[in-house]
């Protein structure tokens, strides 16, 4: 059991780093057409893009509960519509929250809150000698995807503007080179949680296995000897080298990839890039850990019930038990989904809470700390 005392004091918010994800069970997917069997198919395949939005993680899909509620995909249904985008016809459909909550509970599988946090995504697409910084005003896909993305996997990505103020601040060179403190300075207009530099490139990045390279030359032209005027020169396919870095809370995470396509580069690195941020946030639902909060200053019925109600309403605690009320002092015992720091990261989220250390008091592992709450 832990047993931790914490002072919260209730602040305004002077940014955010963090927001409330909208329409988590939502999903939009395309479909051939408005048939009852092509609506099945789509009402199934939207049920599973809402069980990844609400858990996080791909991998709740192979979950057995989960498996058997996609079976009877229509018993989670509230309604569903359809809607046309550029020539593409989309069924959006809407899933009962408390059902969806009930079956990761039954999975004991863990629930990313809809509190979660923002990030700045910095996408250089170099093609040549050419790099751009991407915006959502660019006239390329990828800033769509990087939308579509986020809307899908209930993460909330945002570009930057690259308007006059990103112009005048930031230097094309010091992204590419994810040089730290650059990035953070170009980064503070955005109030972001976490930073991602993401480079996609179909030239300096690429890598050339230079023994590969000559035995496929030479195997050419073997093949040329033999068939003489026969053979003809085939275009090579192109390549891409994509790479990222997460800059989050002093921490720093990296991934390269290669491959044929573009638009499946990005949208892997940004679900690994997803997978990874959730990790930080992470709840595990078997887990069965206590923790002890001791809070001061709750002077009034109104003051505990407004307490109580936030402590509830935190993704990362299952229930909330009052142990004990002195005073204006009241202990309770939170049954957490997880650890004591899945918790405290998504406190970190919130930024009406912040965790309180006298700066003057002398380090005592084994003193208890005073909390304070104000309402």
């Amino acid at each position: 059991m832990f047993f931790i005392s914490i002072l919260f004091v209730l602040l305004l918010p002077i940014k955010v780093n963090s927001l409330e994800v909208k329409d988590l069970y939502q999903a939009r997917v395309n479909v051939e057409s408005q048939a009852s069997t092509h609506r099945q198919k789509a009402i199934k395949e939207a049920l599973r893009a809402v069980m990844v939005k609400v858990g996080g993680e791909t991998t709740v899909l192979s979950n057995k509960i989960l498996k058997n509620a996609v079976k009877n995909s229509n018993n989670y249904i509230t309604q569903y519509r359809y809607t046309r985008k550029n020539g593409q016809l989309y069924l959006v459909a809407n899933f009962n929250e408390d059902k969806i909550n009930q079956l990761f509970q039954q999975a004991n599988l863990a629930i990313w809150g809809s509190l979660r946090p923002q990030v700045l995504l910095w996408l250089i697409d170099e093609q040549g000698l050419s790099r751009t910084i991407m915006s959502n005003s660019m006239p390329s896909n990828l800033p769509i995807l990087v939308n579509d993305f986020s809307s899908q996997r209930g993460l909330p990505v945002v570009m930057p503007l690259m308007d006059l103020t990103d112009a005048t601040q930031v230097n094309l060179s010091d992204i590419w080179g994810r040089f730290e403190q650059p990035i953070y300075q170009a980064s503070e207009r955005y109030f972001a949680e976490a930073i991602v530099v993401m480079r996609l490139s179909d030239s300096s990045l690429l890598i050339v296995d230079e023994l590969t390279e000559l035995s496929s030359s030479e195997e050419v032209e073997e093949n040329t000897d033999s068939c003489g005027l026969l053979c003809v020169d085939e275009e090579p396919t192109p390549q891409y080298v994509l790479d990222w870095v997460l800059f989050s809370q002093n921490q720093r995470f990296t991934q390269v990839y290669q491959g044929e396509d573009r638009e499946v580069l990005t949208t892997q690195a940004l679900s690994d890039i997803t997978e990874l941020i959730y990790q930080k946030y992470a709840l595990s639902a078997t887990s069965d850990n206590d923790y002890i909060i001791e809070v001061a200053n709750v002077d009034s019925l109104k003051v505990y019930t407004e307490l109580f109600d936030f402590l509830s309403n935190l993704s990362a605690v299952k229930s909330v038990t009052l142990l004990n009320a002195k005073g204006a002092t009241r202990q309770f015992k939170l049954k957490l989904l997880g650890s004591e720091s899945a918790l405290l990261a998504s406190l970190k989220l919130n930024k009406q809470l912040k965790q309180y250390i006298d700066p003057l008091a002398v380090v005592d592992p084994t003193a208890i700390p005073i909390f304070h709450w104000e309402p």
